[in-house]
């Protein structure tokens, strides 16, 4: 039962730590993409 509860906690922190990674790459492709439209908008100019 022991085993039972770390081997949970084990696996709900790998889950959280791929989430974390994915949210960090979603972030930096939004903000990637905001500033490349923002630079050519402002060549545009």
């Amino acid at each position: 039962m022991a085993n039972e509860k770390i081997k949970g906690k084990a696996t709900e922190n790998s889950n959280l730590k791929g989430t974390l990674a994915s949210v960090f790459l979603l972030g930096f492709f939004l903000i990637f993409t905001w500033v490349s439209v923002y630079f050519l908008f402002l060549e545009r100019l």
